[in-house]
This record gives structure tokens, C-alpha cells and sequence, in this order.
């Protein structure tokens, strides 16, 4: 356990991604079978315990200390696990430090009713760094900077192999991964990636610039199509066996029931996960409403109705067609959607565009009827083979530029992970009638050292506190205004103001200007009225 730990203690100091990757890289290098499996389980989400809830944490915790003491300590931190960590009254006499396959071991087998005795016994022979990083481990909350493609970036670094070999596998393995790690070390064969409904990698698009691309690339070697404001999906069946992922590759078919039964074919498509209603494409905040979900009811099936709009075919009744030319790929793929006659898969149409100039027009347009349907557009080419990864070239996107309005800084809170110590979540409003009204919440697109001015004046400022949250001063004559950037809006009756933003982030801080000049509500109902009506939204 003391290795697991002092790599997440490294691991959360650590900012560059490189160095990140050296990190985890070096720990599954040195670390034996099968601590180093279920730690890279552990990085890359695949490590659960039901049993373990963060309520058993906290009812141990409040069992050794006085309960309000705890709760404010808690506040202070703001993170469970390094609360507990620094807080917890250890007893003497306890037992060894466990290694990181006992715990896992331990608590795959445990019931409810041992869980809380297990923790507590682990957590007094732990020093705080060990504590921390169990309890990380207990809540799956690693929060230290790696996402699970740089956990297997890191392993395929390790083995010299191309990371797209190791997603090409990972969907057929299971922790700890003892064939994976034979395979890197070149002691045995690759694993098969022959699983029927595995994830193939994902080929991305670079953003375009828009000052030196166009120049240099040639119109007539592209197709365009929209890019549709939903999740990307990799929707699969193979041999009966049906899985909806994520781009990231992770398993939400269980949340959308209902497009699993759509998928009556021999074959993976890649597409858009969408609202779909008599073809139109709903705003995005109708699909948000069934994502992250363990499962549905009925209910929210009929009101939030799902679908596929498919815009790439990755195999076909049993045949990978990865390698083939976009425009082959396309062509196979219309059939393909053809011949499934579903409501609940369509097909991405191809733009026609005769110059740049054109397509800079069309995406200055969004679909009829679908004002938020489309965050802009895609380049592909048509002689690309579908490539895992981000290729330089052959995909482009060029989204939509984002929506700004001026607010006013009302509430913040604490962060989490490497923010725990400041407030880096802000709730925002505009003015309505004199009173400032919250439109939205974000915690990005500021720097570590706006964020170090931000929190400072959260403290300077602060006129209440609600818990964790700080209400700060803000009124006509003193405020900090922040100029939001977001994707699009869309009408809300749970939020006070009417309308809820989509993608909401600091653009700006805008020291110089004073609050009372920030944006009204009516500025976002003008908006929105713009954008249902189909026209382009002005501030004015």
C-alpha cells in the first residue's frame, strides 16, 4: 500500500502530463504482479466497491472524534479522504501496514456489516499518506490528474507498444490484468482482440486554424458534415453481444436501454448519442438528463427518447473496415443505416461547400429547426483510414464560436483534489429589475494564477457563508464581473432564472468593468429567443 500511496502523492504534485506518464509508467515497471494491476484498475476507473460508501467513512470517522469537530474540519478541507486522513485517531497496537491486494481481496468478499470494521482497521496502521491514499481508493475518487487514457498510455509506454494496442485489447481483460503485463514484458502473445462487443480507439479531430489551414489545405480532399452537440458513442453488436461506450470507451449501455435494442446488426458504428425527436435533435440538456445513470426508468425513456446519428462504419459482419478510405467507409455506411430501417438510427448527412468561404457560411448556419443541434463543423478526408488517436491532417473541427455575456461573481466554494484549499467553484448572475439573479455555475477556463486572484478576493469579499459555500459582495457599485463564454442556451424551469447555460466557462476576468455594467436576464432571454427562432444571438 505505501507504493500506491506515494505514487497518488506524487502523482497529485505533479502538474505536467509527461511527467505524470514517467510517474505511473516507472510504478508498473517496478511494481510486481498483481499490485501494479489492481492499481492501474484503480487509475483507469475499473476498480469499484459497492460496499464501501463514503457513509461508512463518516460514520468511523465520527465514531473516534467529536461529530461537529469533524464536520468542521471537513468543511475547511473539502475533500473526504484528506480530511479523514489528517484527522483520524489512531489506536496503538494495530496491526500491519495491508498491501494493496489485500485490500482489494478484503473487500471484494466482504459484506455491508464488515466493511466499516475493515476500514477502521486499515486506516489505524496506516500513516496519513497511506490513509489518504486508501480512502481515494475506497471512494474511486482518485481526483490527481490522470485520466484512464493516460493510465494506459502509461502502460503501453512501458511495454514500447502503441497505446491504440492497448485499447484495441482492453475491453477482453480483467483486473489485474496478468496477461496484459505478460504481453508488455514480452513474456507472452498480445491478448486477443477478438472479444465480441469490445471498443475500438477512437480517431479524433484537431481543432482548425483558421489563420494558417485553410491556406494551405485543398477543399476538394475533404467531406464536411455537422458536428452534432450530443456525446460521441461507439455503438456495437457482435455475435449478440450489444455495448453502447463512450468515446473514452466506457460502458453506458445501461442508461440507454432502449438504443441497445435499436442495434439490430452485425457490425460497430461510430456516431452522436442525441435526443431524438421525429428526427429533430433536442437540446443538449434533454440528453444530460439520462447520462451518468445506472439505469432508467420507463418514464424518462418516453420523455427523453434517444438515438444514433452514425457518421462512421468500424466493422461489418465480422470484417474490420478501419482501413479503408473515408469514402469508402461512408458509402458502406449508408447502406449499412439503409437497410436497418430503425427511427432510432439515422445518418449524419454530407454539406456541400464549393469554397472555404462557403463552408464558413454554412457553419455560421445551423440546421433548420435544429438551432442547437450543431457546435459547428467537421473536415475529413476523403482518402483517411480510420486512425486511433488524434492524427495531424486527415479530421478537423471547427466549432461555433461560443456565446459571452458579462456577470457578476455571486457565491464560490471549495475545490477538489490540488483546489481543496481554494475556492474555485463560482456561481454567477446577471441583473434582473435591479437584483442580481444566478444563471450558472463553472469552475474552468481561468488560470493558476487568476485562480489565486479569484480566491483572494472571495475571501477579501465574503458577506456570508452557507456551509461550504461563500456568499460574496456584489452589488451595483462593487462586484467582480466575469465574462462567460458557453455553447448555447436552453429554457429551465428548476433554475430561478429561466435559462440554463450549456458548457458555461471564464472567458475573461474583467477587472476593469464596473458590476453594475454586467448583462441583464433580458440579454439571455434575447438570446434564447434568437437561437429557438434560428437566428444568430446577439448581446444587443
Amino acid at each position: 500500500m505505501r507504493a500506491f500511496a506515494n505514487l497518488l502523492d506524487r502523482l497529485s504534485f505533479t502538474r505536467s502530463r509527461n511527467a505524470k506518464l514517467v510517474l505511473v509508467r516507472d510504478y508498473l515497471a517496478e511494481t510486481p504482479d498483481p499490485e501494479r494491476g489492481w492499481a492501474l484498475a484503480a487509475l483507469t476507473g475499473e476498480l469499484r466497491f459497492d460496499t464501501a460508501k463514503p457513509g461508512f467513512i463518516r460514520k468511523a470517522v465520527e465514531a473516534r472524534m467529536d461529530p461537529d469537530l469533524f464536520r468542521w474540519s471537513y468543511d475547511y478541507v473539502g475533500d473526504l479522504a484528506e480530511t479523514v486522513a489528517l484527522v483520524w485517531p489512531a489506536r496503538p497496537g494495530a496491526n500491519r501496514e495491508p498491501d494493496l491486494s489485500e485490500v482489494v481481496d478484503a473487500l471484494r468478499t466482504a459484506s455491508r456489516r464488515e466493511v466499516q470494521q475493515l476500514i477502521e482497521g486499515w486506516l489505524d496502521a496506516l500513516d496519513a499518506d497511506g490513509r489518504w491514499a486508501l480512502l481515494k481508493l475506497l471512494t474511486g475518487g482518485m481526483r490527481v490528474g490522470v485520466s484512464a487514457r493516460l493510465a494506459k498510455q502509461a502502460a503501453a509506454d512501458m511495454g514500447d507498444v502503441a497505446v491504440a494496442d492497448v485499447e484495441e485489447v482492453w475491453h477482453g481483460l480483467t483486473p489485474p490484468y496478468d496477461d496484459l503485463f505478460a504481453w508488455l514484458e514480452g513474456k507472452a502473445e498480445r491478448p486477443s482482440a477478438d472479444a465480441h462487443g469490445r471498443f475500438r480507439p477512437v480517431m479524433l479531430a484537431q481543432a482548425i486554424d483558421e489563420a494558417s489551414d485553410f491556406a494551405r489545405l485543398d477543399r476538394a480532399d475533404y467531406a464536411a458534415e455537422w458536428k452534432w452537440d450530443g456525446i460521441r458513442i461507439q455503438a456495437v453488436n457482435e455475435s449478440g453481444v450489444r455495448r453502447l461506450y463512450s468515446r473514452a470507451g466506457d460502458d453506458i449501455s445501461a442508461a440507454f436501454p432502449d438504443v441497445l435494442e435499436a442495434l439490430n446488426f452485425e457490425g460497430a458504428i461510430d456516431g452522436e448519442l442525441l435526443v431524438l425527436r421525429d428526427g429533430r435533435v433536442a437540446p443538449f440538456g434533454d440528453l444530460q438528463q439520462r447520462l451518468n445513470r445506472k439505469g432508467v426508468d420507463s418514464a424518462l425513456i418516453a420523455a427523453q427518447p434517444a438515438g444514433i446519428r452514425a457518421y462512421d462504419l468500424l466493422a461489418e459482419a465480422g470484417e474490420d473496415v478501419r482501413h479503408l478510405p473515408f469514402v469508402e467507409r461512408r458509402k458502406r455506411l449508408e447502406a449499412f443505416v439503409a437497410v436497418l430501417n430503425e427511427s432510432r438510427i439515422d445518418l449524419s448527412p454530407m454539406q456541400r461547400f464549393e469554397t472555404w468561404e462557403a463552408l464558413a457560411a454554412l457553419r455560421a448556419d445551423p440546421p433548420a429547426g435544429d438551432p442547437q443541434a450543431a457546435e459547428g463543423v467537421m473536415l475529413k478526408r476523403w482518402d483517411s483510414i480510420y486512425e486511433a488517436g488524434r492524427p495531424k491532417g486527415p479530421w478537423f473541427k471547427w466549432k461555433r464560436d461560443p456565446y459571452l455575456v458579462d456577470t457578476v461573481l455571486m457565491y464560490a466554494q471549495r475545490g477538489h483534489g490540488k483546489r481543496s484549499s481554494f475556492y474555485s467553484d463560482y456561481t454567477f448572475g446577471v441583473w434582473n429589475e435591479g437584483v442580481l439573479t444566478p444563471v450558472g455555475k463553472t469552475y474552468f477556463g481561468f488560470t493558476d494564477e487568476e485562480l489565486k486572484q479569484i480566491d483572494k478576493f472571495v475571501r477579501d469579499n465574503t458577506i456570508e457563508r452557507f456551509g461550504p459555500v461563500r456568499s460574496v459582495k456584489a452589488n451595483r457599485d462593487f462586484g467582480l464581473v466575469l465574462e462567460v463564454a458557453f455553447e448555447g442556451l436552453q429554457r429551465s424551469p428548476r433554475h430561478k432564472s429561466g435559462v440554463a447555460m450549456r458548457f458555461p466557462r471564464i472567458s475573461r476576468i474583467r477587472w476593469d468593468k464596473p458590476a453594475g455594467e454586467a448583462d441583464e436576464l433580458a440579454t439571455l432571454e434575447r438570446m434564447l429567443a434568437a437561437i429557438e427562432a434560428g437566428r444568430a444571438p446577439s448581446r444587443e
